[in-house]
């Protein structure tokens, strides 16, 4: 069973598209979403923008819980889409995350309102975001498939799709999984930063701790490993603001697999798995959408084999 299948059949419509000249490499990439996704959305940040398009997100569906006023405007929230979750073998299927990253250089634009990785649930969403927006959309468009008990805690895959070099000659698209860029579990990501911030600190005031302090302060700060409590508002004695700490990360260029350390061709719309999701099934699911896909195997430099699957649409 492909847990998720719906990235699948949206790389597969992207790709129709792009061979009907319907979207191109340069096209807007919330309609290149929209028109490629069709009815299977769960949420969109920007359903003003979809409504723009003549695409209505609300299409067929009655949502009591969210008020007129929120129906078509933009959350400014994580993520950009999630899509229609999915019941087989009574389990909890597609549901998946779709974060957005344009950008006109080589770089991966950074991630501004949470750091990615290869899952999360509504709930981390709705703790990262300080309110149940996300949820509540997602449920209402899911309908009885939300009334499942552990949909609000259920781990949605976590895909990006990235743009680079947007209106030249080198540009690259991918949906890339999330597990490209945690190569090390997002626990031990927080706990290093913190105990690096420390340690800067420390050098800048010419402080030094004895190896026992520090052994004891390195286990207290190896507890900080929960993005739902490292996100959320403090409630902090006498103070009258409640502080709140936005994390934001930017890519290593070898966590960029459209840099110079992968051999990704230019020119093309691309999917990027991890060897640990990838199977001859998937493999032959894919290829049967189009005989233009090529799978090329690329080595992370920090997270071992991946496959990708590339399209380089005619010109």
């Amino acid at each position: 069973m492909i847990a998720f299948e719906d990235i699948l059949e949206l790389y597969a419509s992207c790709v129709r598209q792009l061979s009907k000249r319907k979207i191109s490499l340069n096209s807007d990439m919330l309609e290149m979403v929209a028109i490629s996704a069709g009815n299977n959305l769960a949420y969109a940040d920007d359903r003003k923008g979809l409504l723009d398009l003549k695409l209505d997100f609300w299409r067929n569906v009655e949502c009591p819980p969210v008020r007129e006023g929120l129906k078509y405007s933009t959350s400014q929230q994580f993520p950009d889409f999630i899509l229609q979750s999915k019941k087989t073998n009574k389990q909890l299927v597609n549901g998946s995350i779709l974060e957005l990253k344009d950008s006109k250089g080589g770089s991966i634009a950074s991630f501004n309102s949470t750091i990615p990785t290869k899952t999360k649930s509504l709930r981390e969403i709705d703790v990262i975001n300080q309110t149940d927006t996300v949820s509540k959309i997602a449920r209402c468009k899911d309908g009885p498939i939300s009334q499942v008990n552990d949909y609000y805690d259920f781990q949605r895959n976590c895909f990006y799709l990235v743009r680079t070099h947007r209106d030249s000659d080198k540009v690259k698209i991918s949906i890339i999984h999330g597990s490209f860029f945690e190569t090390i579990p997002k626990e031990t990501l927080f706990y290093q930063m913190f105990l690096n911030a420390l340690h800067g600190n420390l050098s800048n005031k010419n402080v030094s701790l004895s190896p026992e302090a520090m052994k004891e302060v390195e286990k207290a700060l190896s507890y900080m490993t929960d993005q739902t409590v490292i996100a959320s508002s403090q409630e902090i004695d006498k103070a009258s603001v409640k502080p709140r700490l936005r994390i934001m990360a930017e890519v290593h260029s070898e966590g960029n697999p459209h840099g110079n350390n992968y051999d990704i061709p230019e020119g093309t719309f691309n999917l990027i798995l991890p060897q640990s999701l990838f199977s001859s099934e998937l493999k032959d699911s894919i290829l049967a959408t189009n005989r233009g896909i090529d799978v090329i195997e690329i080595h992370h430099k920090r997270n071992g084999t991946h496959y990708v699957f590339s399209f380089h649409p005619k010109a």
